[in-house]
């Protein structure tokens, strides 16, 4: 998990945390919660940096609040309305240093794709670890796969 590559984040184990805490940041933009910082966190670096203190500590601890985000996401996404996607979201980003002003469902694009993009970077970190049952993240195979 922790093996170094010169790719995304440089281990398994950051590109894991960057995507929660990216999705985590969006999630609280969504939420009008523009300058969120992940607890764990050191501002001013990109998402789910985790340089702080009181960080996510191990694999079951980020599967945990993984899974509270996602009935939050689903909660969140099960009351929005169409007229809510074009909604103005705004996020200000730390690392940037910019206020960020996006469509909601630009920002729900976006954080899809990002995560999409990154876990195709952990896995290829898990194909050069020797790992040879890889994790689907092909959409279809992932809807077959719900749907059985």
């Amino acid at each position: 998990m922790r093996a170094t590559f010169p790719i995304g984040q440089g281990s398994v184990w950051k590109s894991l945390l960057h995507m929660y805490g990216a999705e985590c940041a969006w999630f609280e933009s969504l939420q009008g919660n523009e300058a969120f910082v992940v607890p764990g966190d050191v501002p001013g670096k990109l998402p789910g940096n985790q340089l702080g203190e009181g960080g996510i500590g191990d694999l079951p601890d980020l599967r945990h609040k993984w899974e509270d985000l996602e009935r939050r996401w689903t909660d969140y996404l099960a009351g929005m309305s169409p007229d809510t996607l074009e909604e103005t979201v705004t996020r200000y980003s730390l690392a940037l240093q910019t206020r960020l002003s996006l469509r909601r469902s630009d920002v729900l694009l976006h954080v899809c794709t990002h995560a999409h993009y990154t876990v195709a970077q952990v896995v290829n970190m898990l194909r050069q670890s020797g790992v040879t049952t890889l994790p689907q993240t092909m959409l279809t195979a992932m809807a077959l796969h719900a749907g059985t």
